[in-house]
């Protein structure tokens, strides 16, 4: 991971008005990954939008670590679950689309 795709979790901190303990119990959790080097925490670039949702989850919505927690496995769940659903019905409309050539007619 290159420094530039890297966020100091202090300055992400700073700029959210979370507590960096927020971020550390996230990352205790398995929600997110804290990259440390020199001893200063950091984020990767790609985890922003999520742990942006977790903090307005949490300072919004007043929703704890573990419901943060349990909110964002259920939404993954649901996520993987119509992504799977897409590709059933994609594999089905493929068995029901029409096919070309002839067919054969019974004449009663």
């Amino acid at each position: 991971m290159s420094s530039d795709q890297l966020i100091p979790a202090g300055e992400f901190c700073t700029f959210h008005h979370v507590e960096l303990s927020f971020l550390q119990n996230h990352h205790d959790s398995g929600l997110i990954v804290l990259t440390i080097r020199n001893a200063v925490a950091y984020l990767e670039q790609d985890q922003l939008p999520t742990v942006e949702k977790f903090a307005r989850w949490h300072y919004e919505l007043s929703i704890n670590a573990e419901g943060i927690e349990a909110l964002s496995h259920v939404l993954d769940r649901v996520d993987r679950l119509m992504a799977e659903n897409n590709r059933l019905r994609s594999r089905l409309r493929w068995y029901e689309a029409p096919r070309g050539g002839t067919t054969l007619e019974v004449e009663p």
